[in-house]
């Protein structure tokens, strides 16, 4: 039977499983292979080590195939990086695409579909029935991502410190300075303007705490985080519409801890989206991308 590797590498962390038919022979989580966010030579050990520790998990010397979902797959240099890892493991095919890619595939097994992801980023793929892609965002944290665990964080401080001018009461600075061990506001901004920064995203979760407590600057920036999200699948599934000739719709799913953990973000993009499009299907529970990339990789060797 033959066995296929799947990697599915967000900006936190990465996820691999080797399996054989339905049966999965390993599963192992590691750090994350986005070189953007933790350098090149980080990425190189935490993808050698994941793999390491898969194939022995799985009791294996070689696969078959290999399909990759990186976060920045099309940066240069990424995919051949990825490309020889692989093949010093002895991978005899193997792809590396984008991580909306595989989910998109985990949710819609080659089919048409929307999908949302929400997570450290933000994008939004859509299919067409013809095959066709359409997107929405995915412009990295410096330039979009709105909706993000990321854009979450950075923003409920940006707005945190105009309440803090205006006088108006929040949280939201008491908190962050908690996390970052920044007494003083002086101390917070200069740590959240320094190079390379904090991990705005791992606020994001104390940030919807604040909301569900009622904090006024963490409920809107959530708001604002649903409303984006929704915006963005809207895009997509005007796109498909108008260049793919669809007269029907196309159902969505979603991806990512903001969607999945947050839920008041949950409640209003569900609640958005159905305002806009009632009747619209959307998926109940989040994609596991991992399966998309198993489910690729299946694929590259019945194309053989």
């Amino acid at each position: 039977m033959s066995i296929v590797l799947g990697i599915d590498g967000g900006g936190t962390r990465t996820r691999a499983s080797i399996a054989a038919g339905d049966r999965v022979l390993a599963f192992v989580e590691n750090g994350s292979i986005k070189r953007l966010r933790v350098g090149t030579e980080t990425a190189e050990a935490n993808l050698r080590s994941l793999l390491r520790e898969a194939f022995a998990q799985a009791g294996i010397a070689t696969v078959e195939a290999a399909s990759a979902g990186v976060a920045s797959a099309t940066m240069p240099g990424v995919a051949e990086w990825i490309t020889r890892v692989f093949r010093e493991f002895g991978v005899e095919r193997s792809e590396v695409v984008g991580d909306e890619v595989i989910a998109l595939d985990a949710a819609f097994k080659g089919g048409p579909g929307i999908l949302q992801i929400a997570g450290t980023g933000s994008n939004c793929i859509g299919r067409a029935p013809d095959g066709g892609r359409e997107t929405a965002g995915g412009w990295s944290s410096r330039l979009g991502d709105e909706g993000s665990g990321y854009w979450i964080g950075l923003h409920a401080v940006r707005r945190a410190l105009k309440a803090y001018d205006r006088e108006e009461p929040t949280r939201v600075l008491e908190t962050v300075g908690r996390i970052w061990g920044t007494p003083t506001i002086d101390e917070l901004v200069n740590l959240g303007d320094s190079t390379p920064g904090p991990d705005f995203a791992a606020l994001a979760p104390a940030i919807s705490q604040l909301a569900e407590e009622g904090d006024a600057v963490a409920l809107g920036v959530l708001q604002q985080a649903a409303a984006d999200l929704v915006e963005s699948v809207l895009l997509v599934r005007g796109k498909l519409r108008r260049k793919h000739a669809i007269a029907g719709e196309v159902p969505v799913a979603w991806i990512g801890s903001v969607v999945g953990k947050a839920q008041l973000v949950r409640e209003a993009f569900f609640a958005g989206l159905h305002a806009a499009v009632p009747g619209l299907s959307i998926g109940d529970t989040e994609v596991a991308g991992i399966e998309g990339a198993l489910w690729r990789a299946q694929r590259l060797l019945e194309q053989r």
